[in-house]
């Protein structure tokens, strides 16, 4: 019996049972293919990072005795297709079996699932072993209840995980959340770590892709790139963050600042979304931290949320939601992205920043991508998929299970709240409280309707204004109609022709 197993880019988790034996029978196939590349254009460090660590992972396999095929994007040999290389591969190892594990993309589980049913012979579809939760716990847990809410879902995990957790069912700390603790701004003290992260030379990796003809944007920093190859790089990196920025991580991890990047967040979902760790031993050394005393528990609990919470949570939206859930657009936006999503030339100090970090980086913690660019893209009406393709190209830890509710759901509202309770929508004073964005603006954070006014300040209004009949029965949102009430008739309308001058002039923003 000869099988053939496929090993996807984001599935690089050299624990899997798989590994554990050596099979001369067995061959694993991991490619490159412009089908992936090419169906969003993506951020090229993304591109670098998912061959490079791929590379890596099945030169590591080699290593320990395993029989890999291995298709580079420059062979001639790839015809650029998982199914056509699949069926190629099959016949040429005259396979008997052919195996692969659940894909966390609703299109790639699609693909494989088609082309199953026209392979000549027997396949198997198997767990990654890495998620906390299946496909359909969520579902599960949610089922005969009116709405699916995050917390309930996260206190649920934490009791069957037994997750910072008194012995008698209770949280520690006496509550579940100590998210109201975690919203301080950061005016540079305690300062920010030093980036931990070792670097790389990929110039030769890099120049392969160009000559491919992939298309990407962003920069590439091919020859200082900093994220990493494998799970033994992943893992210092997550003892570096334990040590040196989860102590922070709670307080200032909605903070914003020029004058950092990082802040204290952890540049691990890249890791973890690649599978080189497991949600599980990030969760175990965030809690043995709370309990040596090297964070407080209210960064640890800050920390865990995000992991066992909503990590686990948007994959459980997202494989019950699919495939429809691409279409969502409760509010009808259309307007397509401005050019300088592409350039981060906007006199929006705020949304230059958040952008050209991106673009720069491949990277922006999830404020500066909710609050920011998300927040601007919401109140201009942009296109929900088109922000989402955005999004997806250009952040190195985007995968569509874990992007597309993010962005459609939280982020856009499109899907109606079905993820989020209330649009995350702000005018310049949230911004202004959390960062020193609005300090050196070309625009007036005070400002509504001047000439050099924040476009966040009319937006936010005029955005309730024109989706009143679809957001005023929301309770979340009561104090924002409350206040709208109060306006007179000619102050909406100067808000409306003072957001519509701005969206007229967009690209000059």
């Amino acid at each position: 019996m000869t099988s053939v197993r496929l090993v996807l880019g984001d599935q690089l988790n050299p624990q899997h049972h798989w590994y554990q034996t050596v099979d001369d029978h067995v061959t694993y196939l991991l490619m490159e293919v412009r089908e992936e590349t090419d169906y969003v254009v993506h951020h090229a460090q993304k591109i670098i990072a998912i061959f490079a660590a791929m590379r890596d992972f099945a030169a590591r396999l080699l290593a320990a005795g395993h029989q890999v095929h291995y298709l580079k994007i420059s062979d001639t040999s790839n015809q650029q297709s998982l199914t056509k290389n699949i069926l190629q591969l099959c016949r040429e190892h005259n396979a008997t079996c052919f195996e692969y594990q659940a894909p966390d993309e609703w299109r790639v589980d699609r693909t494989l699932k088609n082309l199953c049913t026209t392979l000549q012979i027997p396949t198997h579809c198997i767990d990654t072993e890495h998620f906390l939760t299946t496909r359909d716990d969520a579902s599960r847990i949610f089922s005969g209840r009116r709405q699916w809410l995050m917390e309930y879902f996260y206190r649920q995990m934490r009791i069957r995980y037994n997750v910072l957790m008194e012995s008698n069912g209770k949280p520690i700390g006496g509550q579940w959340n100590f998210d109201k603790e975690n919203r301080q701004a950061w005016s540079g003290t305690p300062a920010e770590p030093i980036d931990w992260r070792g670097t790389h030379n990929h110039a030769a990796l890099w120049a392969e892709i160009q000559h491919a003809g992939v298309k990407s944007f962003g920069e590439a920093h091919e020859t200082d790139f900093r994220w990493p190859l494998n799970r033994a790089e992943a893992l210092n990196h997550l003892n570096a963050f334990i040590k040196d920025a989860l102590p922070h991580f709670g307080a200032f991890q909605d903070a914003l600042n020029t004058e950092a990047s990082r802040l204290f967040h952890s540049l691990l979902s890249f890791a973890l979304n690649t599978k080189m760790i497991h949600p599980q031993e990030v969760i175990e050394k965030t809690v043995h931290a709370y309990q040596t005393g090297q964070a407080p528990l209210a960064a640890a609990e800050g920390f865990i949320r995000q992991i066992l919470g909503w990590r686990e949570y948007i994959r459980g939206v997202y494989w019950a939601s699919m495939p429809g859930y691409a279409d969502k657009n409760f509010f009808a936006h259309e307007r397509p992205l401005p050019e300088w999503f592409w350039t981060g030339s906007t006199k929006m100090r705020c949304v230059a920043h958040a952008i050209s970090q991106s673009l720069d980086t491949a990277y922006a913690h999830h404020i500066q991508r909710l609050m920011i660019i998300g927040n601007f893209s919401l109140l201009a009406g942009l296109k929900p998929d088109a922000v989402h393709q955005w999004y997806l190209g250009v952040y190195i830890d985007a995968f569509d299970w874990v992007e597309r509710p993010n962005t459609l759901g939280m982020s856009q509202f499109a899907d109606g709240g079905q993820l989020a309770t209330k649009p995350y929508v702000s005018s310049a004073t949230y911004i202004d409280k959390m960062s020193n964005y609005c300090k050196g603006c070309h625009y007036d954070k005070k400002d509504r309707l001047g000439s050099r006014a924040c476009p966040f300040n009319a937006l936010y209004w005029d955005f309730f204004v024109r989706h009143q009949k679809k957001l005023s029965g929301n309770p979340r949102l009561g104090i924002v109609f409350q206040q709208l009430t109060k306006m007179s008739d000619e102050q909406k309308d100067q808000i409306r022709i003072k957001a519509a001058s701005l969206m007229s002039s967009i690209e000059e923003l």
